[in-house]
């Protein structure tokens, strides 16, 4: 309800309908058409013709479908977030598995020969991308973090370079195809996610997987990134100490 499109689509008069109906959810989803009408100064014929406009067929149907929009607001009020602990505690038994090591000890063979790191991710993962191409960069080994997968990046710049890839489910769709198009360059990509199974996870030649319960609130993702912290931290020391033993 309220799309993006059907805003777009909206006049002058009915985009003030809109203004008054946003602020005023739990106030309209009662009210009868004629004292819609009267309180933003418009026709009944106006309401009724936004009301097709949101995919309903009358009055009736937009007020039922405006109180399903209300309770679900009042759900996410009330709803109650689990302490992370568990997940975390959870987390750094399964990081003393032999597999995990396994996979932290390969990405950082592949660091340790590249010419660059970048880091790239959207969102709260983006955040993660930042922070793990400064601990890289702090310890001498030279990454940039991209937020914009459109981002031009010379051939130059990209041999002989390893990309990292941080996303909690893997299926980022501004993501994907730049790690596509890197693949098809042959340029080696870790990936780092919750989830094993994901597009990137597949395309990737390490994933290290963190394997924690998601949360979210609403569509907000509230998934701990401690696990992405401590892999990050991990990776890179183990990176640092590959190369001190090369040189």
């Amino acid at each position: 309800m309220f799309t993006s499109e059907q805003i777009s689509s909206y006049n002058d008069l009915e985009l003030s309908l809109y203004n008054y109906i946003s602020q005023n959810m739990e106030k309209v989803a009662y009210m009868r058409i004629r004292e819609l009408a009267d309180e933003t100064h418009v026709s009944t014929a106006t309401i009724l013709r936004f009301c097709r406009k949101n995919q309903c067929e009358g009055f009736s149907e937009f007020k039922v479908k405006l109180k399903m929009l209300v309770s679900q607001k009042d759900k996410l009020t009330k709803q109650e977030l689990k302490s992370p602990h568990h997940a975390v505690y959870a987390f750094f038994e399964h990081s003393q598995s032999p597999e995990l090591v396994e996979k932290i000890s390969a990405a950082a063979k592949l660091i340790a020969t590249a010419s660059n790191v970048i880091f790239i991710g959207i969102g709260s993962s983006g955040v993660m991308g930042e922070y793990g191409a400064r601990l890289f960069s702090n310890l001498g080994i030279f990454s940039m973090y991209i937020k914009d997968p459109h981002y031009p990046i010379h051939t130059r710049i990209q041999k002989d370079s390893i990309t990292i890839a941080l996303s909690t489910r893997g299926e980022n769709p501004y993501v994907q195809p730049y790690l596509e198009r890197i693949k098809q360059d042959k340029h080696k990509i870790i990936a780092i996610t919750n989830n094993r199974q994901s597009t990137m996870a597949k395309i990737s030649d390490v994933c290290i997987p963190y394997y924690v319960k998601e949360e979210y609130l609403g569509s907000i993702d509230l998934t701990t990134h401690t696990p992405v912290i401590f892999l990050l931290e991990w990776l890179g020391k183990e990176v640092y100490n590959l190369i001190a033993k090369l040189e």
